[in-house]
Order: structure tokens, then C-alpha cells, then sequence
């Protein structure tokens, strides 16, 4: 055989080979809980925080107290299998309400990242009220900022800046990947408190920040994939005192209201967050809801991939 024969052999044998995406090309969408706390300093819960990932990219959902952290806990940086959670690709966010136990770690989002190699600014879209915050950390930490791109630390000047952008209901965000739509929800006397719906090529996602029950959340959620809620026990909020209970039923919603929103809209999977148990236990929590309820369900820990 020729050389040129042999060429044209190994050429047409390539063709044969089906080519293999590649990792970056790989858009299956991810679900992963971050941090499925309250604000009760649980030392097993992370504050407030997950992430959808597709097409290589993170989507960032609030950001509690150790987000960074949580998100290199499943990074390739440290061991996982996720480069879209190394803390240098936390690029664009989502913030539900300004509520402390779901901004804490705000500040660790805007810098730790930037220190760690973020060479583009922060995008964060969220209520009324996040530029005034934004603002504010960045000012609160400008000696740090200062000195980290004047001294001697090699550092980028882009890295720590973040592009806040205040929303209104609808379609927030696009790109090639994943299309966001934003949805008010009831937390009580928040006139800012946001849903999340996320769309991808293979996954629908709707996350409920907090709130009480929704009609919106419902038409939003209705045949999706994944409803994230969050919830709290019936048990224990019947041991609850009625200051309490006016508060938590006004600004959040129960295992049995939860059954009923999922009846109706009927996800795929219905995964409990940001859960407020009482003294009760999981297993209490999920036969609450599955009381009423005979979808899937599964109750987040933190670092869950879905």
C-alpha cells in the first residue's frame, strides 16, 4: 500500500470514529444544594446557597454564610468533580431576598474568588436594595481591596467588581445555556422576595426562596423537573408559641401547604431546603409531606447534586 493509500485509510477511519464532546461541552444540568440552612446556626447546614450547573457554567442562588467554601467543597480545585464550582468560576449569581441568613456570605463571594484568581467582575441579579449592599461591602472592605492590587500580592484589578443588577419580574437573564425568569413570591411583608426559574436545554428548575404559598410559584412550577421549596414542620410549629406561629405562617410554608402546592403543580421531583424542623426529625419531614403528597421527594443536605 502507498503512502497515500494508507493516508486515505486513516482518514476515512477517523471519520467513522463518533467524535467525544468534550468536558466543557457537556450540558447536562446539574443541581447542587450548597447550603440548605435557616437562620439557626445548624453546624451540619450551610447558610442558604445552591447552584445549577450546565454547559461547563454555575448559576449561583443566594449566598449564605460559607459559599465559597461550600462550592469548593465539590470543585475539581479540591478534589470533586464540578470546575464550574472552582471558586475562580463563581461568576454570576442570584439573589432571592436580602434576608442576612441568605447574604452573609456576600462579601465572601465578591472577594474570596477575586483573591483566588476571578479576573472578571461579579454579576448578581437580585431585589431592590442589592446595589445600596453592594456598595456598601465594597466600602467596607476598600483597604483590603486597596491593598491587595498596591502592595505586593499579584492580583488582577477586575476581579473584585461586581455588577449588581436590580430586577423586576420576568426574564432577567440569557445567554446560550440557560434562560432565568424571575417571579415574586409571599415572604410575608418583603415586598421583594424572588423566585427563580431556571431553563436549560435538558432541565427546568424553579427554586422558592422563601415564602409562604404562592399561586405564582405554582403556575411557574407546574411539570417542571425540580421544585427546590422550602418548608417547615407541622409538628413543630404546633409547639410553637402564637407570636411565632404568626410570623411562620405568614413567611413561610408548612410540610401540609407544601403537599398541597406540589399536588398541584406535580414536579418530577420535589427536593426540601432551608428547612425549619422544631425537633423533628427528617424522616418526620418527609412523612409529613408524603402524607398528602406521592411524588418524589427528597430532603436536601448540604452538597447534594441532583
Amino acid at each position: 500500500m502507498t503512502i497515500r493509500n494508507e493516508q486515505l485509510v486513516l482518514t476515512l477511519l477517523f471519520m467513522l470514529i463518533p467524535c467525544l464532546p468534550l468536558k466543557s461541552q457537556n450540558i447536562q444540568t446539574e443541581l447542587v444544594l450548597l447550603g440548605t440552612g435557616t437562620p439557626n446556626a445548624n453546624p451540619n447546614r450551610s447558610g442558604p446557597a445552591l447552584a445549577i450547573i450546565t454547559g461547563g457554567q454555575s448559576y449561583l442562588v443566594d449566598f449564605g454564610p460559607g459559599v465559597v467554601r461550600q462550592a469548593a467543597a465539590v470543585s475539581e480545585d479540591w478534589g470533586g468533580s464540578i470546575e464550574a464550582l472552582n471558586p475562580k468560576n463563581l461568576k454570576v449569581a442570584f439573589l432571592t431576598h436580602l434576608h442576612s441568613d441568605h447574604t452573609a456570605g456576600y462579601p465572601d463571594l465578591i472577594l474570596t474568588p477575586w483573591v483566588l484568581e476571578r479576573s472578571t467582575p461579579l454579576k448578581v441579579f437580585g431585589p431592590k436594595g442589592l446595589n445600596q449592599m453592594t456598595q456598601d461591602i465594597i466600602k467596607a472592605y476598600s483597604k483590603d481591596i486597596d491593598y491587595r492590587i498596591e502592595g505586593l500580592e499579584p492580583t488582577n484589578i477586575d476581579g473584585w467588581k461586581v455588577e449588581a443588577i436590580e430586577i423586576n419580574e420576568g426574564i432577567i437573564y440569557q445567554d446560550e445555556l440557560i434562560e432565568v425568569i424571575a417571579f415574586k413570591v409571599n415572604h410575608g411583608t418583603w415586598t421583594d422576595a424572588f423566585g427563580y426559574k431556571f431553563i436549560t436545554k435538558d432541565k427546568t428548575i424553579v427554586v422558592s426562596g422563601d415564602t409562604a404559598p404562592s399561586k405564582k410559584l405554582i403556575e411557574m412550577s407546574k411539570g417542571i423537573d425540580i421544585l427546590v421549596h422550602e418548608v417547615y414542620s407541622q409538628a413543630g410549629f404546633n409547639r410553637r408559641s402564637e407570636v411565632w406561629k404568626k410570623y411562620h405562617a405568614s413567611h413561610h410554608t408548612s410540610t401540609k401547604e407544601l403537599a398541597d402546592i406540589a399536588n398541584e403543580a406535580q414536579p418530577k421531583l420535589l427536593v426540601l431546603t432551608h428547612v425549619l424542623f422544631w425537633g423533628s426529625t427528617e424522616e418526620e419531614i418527609i412523612d409529613e409531606v408524603q402524607a398528602n403528597y406521592s411524588g418524589n421527594v427528597s430532603l436536601g443536605q448540604d452538597l447534594s447534586i441532583y
